[in-house]
């Protein structure tokens, strides 16, 4: 095995499991019992977002990607507070029906 082969192939590896998780982030989103889940499931969309792009950089050897990396952890940081404060004051509060 060369080098090359073993980065293609943990490349590869990352991906499938970022997409395994974005799966389960998914149905977590879509089935979860209450808003306060739905919110930390779409954090961590965002989270994933962000390591996909950094297998990007990592798949195409350029730091191009970086900078979109920043962008969709700064904004999935600002939606998750949005929604953390909407729950606090009642607005998406599921269990109050």
């Amino acid at each position: 095995m060369t080098a090359e082969t073993v980065h293609q192939a943990s490349v590869v590896l990352a991906a499938a499991l970022v997409l395994a998780a974005l799966i389960c982030a998914g149905m977590r989103i879509v089935r979860g019992p209450g808003g306060p889940d739905r919110v930390v499931a779409l954090d961590m969309l965002s989270l994933l977002g962000v390591s996909a792009t950094g297998i990007a950089v990592v798949a195409a050897g350029s730091t191009a990607f970086i900078d979109i990396a920043l962008g969709v952890a700064l904004v999935g940081f600002l939606t998750t507070v949005a929604f953390a404060s909407f729950i606090e004051r009642g607005s998406i509060n599921e269990e109050e029906r």
